[in-house]
């Protein structure tokens, strides 16, 4: 790919498929996966799959917006933490929207209550597709992204 997206440590961007339409990431190349903030998980079955739905606080400091998602499970993987904790995850796979590009992400669920960012925009899900400028943030115009 030929116009790789410029992009910040952290960015705005869409899950359109979660129904997010905002939420700020970290962008992070030391992380391989994605992860999305969850403080609430349950699996169940749909249509004979296994889903899950979860709750998020999409807004940092705002804990009276909550949004209940749902998506097909597409796996179950160990993730260590950056503080070298190791934790059962549930994998799903979603659209990102960035710069007004759209392609598919795996991101892992996990409660990020603590942490400054919501979400964190790991290596895998940059696909090629991104360049990123440490020294910068919020380099992507959000209306591209709606």
């Amino acid at each position: 790919m030929t116009n790789k997206i410029m992009v910040g440590w952290r960015e705005s961007l869409s899950l359109p498929e979660l129904g997010i339409k905002l939420i700020k990431a970290k962008v992070d190349t030391g992380a391989k996966t994605s992860c999305l903030h969850a403080f609430k998980i349950e699996p169940f079955t749909k249509d004979s799959e296994a889903w899950v739905r979860f709750w998020i606080h999409p807004e940092k400091r705002n804990n009276d917006f909550v949004q209940i998602c749902e998506a097909k499970i597409f796996d179950q993987r160990i993730v260590k933490s950056s503080s070298g904790q190791e934790e059962m995850r549930y994998v799903i796979k979603t659209m990102i929207r960035l710069a007004g590009q759209e392609w598919p992400i795996q991101i892992t669920l996990s409660n990020r209550e603590t942490m400054v960012f919501r979400m964190l925009l790991g290596r895998t899900s940059m696909q090629d597709r991104i360049v990123v400028d440490p020294s910068s943030s919020y380099l992507v115009d959000f209306e591209e992204n709606l």
